[in-house]
């Protein structure tokens, strides 16, 4: 296991900054995932690590050692891509081989190694079978435990599900992390997918436009978003006034519990702030038509099945639209148009002002 820093590292292409002086520490044995949109910079800084790209100003550090110029060959990093990458003329077992092959590893000890990854990968019984007589899944295990036979110092997955169906990607995703935490070796995993990343990692990197906006473990980066930018990219927010009367600040006309404020002095002295609001934190609640004569209510716009929740969006005449998710047997009474009553849940925990 090995601990990566990367202290001010930048990278242009031409005109084009990829990575603007990033900061970034993984510790021994942790698995961090990088997230972004394309080309936020996340697959740039993979290939800095993996030695692919030079960083124009900055040091990569790999346990305490300067890697910056070291090249990829002498790095003993294991890579996984998107696109498999196996050699199509060898088996499952072959692929798994090569990397110990080239090394000159004792028969013995390639053959112990091998079964041994083929098991954790649950791989035996596909061992003498080539590429093309194997699923997505299947040859990104074989993948997974080529780049695993060799005992990197560390492993690097390069967007390793985007090419696989829902199902395929979610089971995948499971094992990677069972295969990481049960071999222990640091790990670096670019994703774009918001909730392959929270699945999967320690610590989650939000990066945009070359910069990493936050990096923190993923229910502090859901509960508790740095920025506007995270709070909108890590799923379904609501941006609602929040207004602060009697030493209390209340949203939708109620008072809320706030987490660490941070606000400005502007808004400290006014008195008015955003509040960042999931669509979990919201309850709604049909009108009866009495309710409904003395108000003006928030109405439902759409009503959407997904399963465990009923996402809901609302107009409100005090806000822009407002989506909630609502559980079970309390969503079976609304319909499009109808009148409701919608507020922060007083079980909901802290609201985040900005």
């Amino acid at each position: 296991m090995a601990t990566i820093e990367m202290t001010a590292v930048r990278k242009e292409f031409g005109t084009t900054v990829a990575l603007a002086d990033l900061h970034l520490r993984v510790e021994s044995g942790e698995l961090v995932a990088l997230l972004g949109p394309s080309g936020c910079g996340k697959t740039t800084a993979l290939r800095l690590l993996a030695g692919f790209e030079r960083p124009d100003a900055g040091r990569i550090l790999v346990d305490d050692q300067d890697v910056t110029t070291v090249p990829p060959k002498d790095r003993r990093f294991g890579m996984v891509f998107q696109e498999y990458s196996l050699f199509p003329n060898l088996t499952a077992r072959q692929n798994v081989e090569f990397g110990l092959k080239v090394r000159r590893t004792g028969a013995k000890e390639i053959a112990a190694t091998v079964d041994r990854l083929l098991e954790v990968t649950r791989l035996e019984t596909h061992a003498s079978k080539f590429p093309h007589q194997m699923s997505g899944g299947q040859k990104q295990r074989v993948a997974l435990a080529r780049a695993i036979a060799t005992e990197p110092r560390l492993l690097l997955l390069d967007e390793p599900l985007s090419a696989l169906d829902a199902q395929v990607r979610e089971h995948l995703r499971e094992e990677i992390r069972r295969l990481q935490q049960e071999v222990g070796v640091t790990t670096v995993f670019v994703t774009h997918d918001q909730h392959e990343a929270m699945a999967v990692a320690d610590r989650v990197a939000v990066m945009r436009d070359g910069v990493l906006e936050q990096i923190d473990p993923p229910r502090t980066l859901w509960s508790r978003p740095a920025t506007a930018f995270v709070a909108g990219f890590v799923g379904t927010v609501n941006r609602l006034s929040a207004t602060r009367r009697a030493a209390a600040w209340h949203v939708l006309g109620g008072p809320v519990t706030v987490a660490d404020e941070g606000l400005s002095a502007d808004a400290i002295g006014t008195g008015r702030a955003t509040a960042v609001v999931r669509p979990e934190q919201l309850e709604v609640r049909a009108l009866t038509p009495h309710e409904a004569a003395g108000s003006a209510p928030a109405r439902v716009r759409s009503v959407s099945f997904l399963g465990a929740f009923t996402r809901v969006v609302l107009t409100h005449p005090g806000e822009d639209m407002i989506t909630a998710d609502v559980l079970g047997a309390d969503a079976q009474d609304l319909r499009t148009g109808d009148p409701v009553a919608v507020s922060v849940r007083s079980t909901a925990g802290a609201v985040v002002l900005q």
